[in-house]
């Protein structure tokens, strides 16, 4: 009967247990139906604060799915994967609404995360710094939490000559008993550019890339430059974005760089001077602000004021802004409204810019920092 069974059509089965034995009959096994997977969404993102100060907070995200990558607007919109990307924590200080979302490979996006922040901060207000305080009797490491660094060589693009060293770095020509980047038992963060052998140069690049950000404000810092052949300091800002979209589409804010306005290359002045400039995508623009009575050797504040669709650069007091970059007036694709950029403290050794160091270059040649200061705008 099994055997007659088995040799039947199996269009003669009406019924799913009929065919079943049929199956078995031919020693196979049948498939069970199978219920189509639902995707899954990634985590929803996690929001932390710490606090900065005079009520302005430390942002950072969060997410738990593996290869998530988290995106956030702060105008109260519905994020997606054209919204800005987190990349690193950041400073709030005025009133927003923080929405933010993840996506991952092979999962839905995530249910958006959101949080009011309404502190209220006037104008005009500190909201964070780096005081570069030493109560100690010996140079410290400056802080961790805030400034990492770009280390080594190759020039940077520009035919520089140094070794940029990290704090503790032994690999030669770095040399940890003399740090090139320290707080000094004076209060003042000392980036110093030395010459460990004959055409060796070393010094230090100092960074807030994936530490600290912010978007719009106003940042200064008070600094003491080094004048001598071959030295070229710079306090500036790059795009969080550099390591999505890279330089120049990421934007990059020059604040203050300085060589030694005796010799040339120079614009022809005359006199001491520095340079603020703004690059983008096929944008590039910067003067130098000097005067017969100004010297670089000597302490200056040099700030930013940072605002929607506008950048502005000032020597020693907002009030006397030099320079004034807008979206609507510049050419090339204006970079600085896609999202917060990190901070550089770096002195660079020869290049094209400054060219190279002679025999009336000094070293040790240190470039002193009191502080960096961010303010309400």
């Amino acid at each position: 009967m099994l055997l007659n069974l088995c040799k039947s059509s199996a269009r003669s089965f009406t019924s799913l247990a009929a065919f079943a034995l049929l199956a078995g009959c031919g020693g196979g096994s049948a498939s069970a139906p199978v219920t189509p997977t639902q995707p899954t969404s990634a985590a929803t993102p996690t929001i932390s604060t710490s606090a900065a100060q005079n009520g302005a907070v430390i942002v950072t995200l969060a997410d738990t799915t593996a290869g998530a990558t988290i995106y956030y607007t702060i105008d109260g919109t519905t994020p997606t994967t054209t919204s800005i990307r987190y990349l690193s924590p950041f400073l709030v200080a005025s009133n927003m609404t923080l929405n933010v979302m993840a996506s991952a490979p092979g999962d839905s996006d995530s249910h958006v995360a959101a949080q009011t922040f309404s502190a209220a901060i006037p104008s005009g207000t500190l909201v964070w710094s780096d005081e570069f305080s030493n109560s100690g009797t010996t140079p410290a490491q400056p802080n961790p939490s805030t400034w990492t660094y770009d280390t080594g060589a190759g020039g940077w693009g520009n035919n520089e000559l140094e070794t940029y060293c990290a704090w503790g770095s032994s690999t030669s020509p770095c040399d940890p008993s003399r740090p090139n980047a320290s707080v000094g038992t004076d209060g003042y963060l000392h980036i110093v550019a030395e010459q460990p052998s004959s055409g060796a140069y070393t010094s230090a690049r100092m960074k807030t890339q994936g530490l600290f950000s912010f978007m719009y404000g106003r940042i200064e810092a008070r600094i003491e430059v080094p004048e001598s052949q071959g030295m070229w300091p710079a306090f500036w800002m790059l795009g969080n974005n550099i390591t999505t979209v890279n330089w120049p589409a990421c934007g990059e804010s020059d604040i203050m760089e300085h060589i030694d306005g005796a010799l040339p290359p120079t614009p022809n002045l005359g006199y001491d001077w520095v340079q603020s400039s703004i690059h983008g995508t096929g944008l590039n623009g910067g003067n130098p602000y000097g005067s017969a009575s100004f010297s670089a050797a000597t302490w200056h504040t040099y700030g930013l004021i940072w605002t929607k669709g506008q950048i502005q650069y000032y020597v020693d007091s907002p009030s006397n802004i030099y320079e004034t970059f807008s979206a609507n007036s510049s050419s090339g694709t204006w970079p600085f409204d896609q999202g917060p950029m990190f901070v550089i403290l770096n002195l660079a050794v020869g290049g094209n810019w400054p060219g190279n160091p002679n025999s009336t270059t000094v070293f040790p040649s240190p470039y002193l920092v009191d502080y960096v200061r961010i303010y309400t705008n």
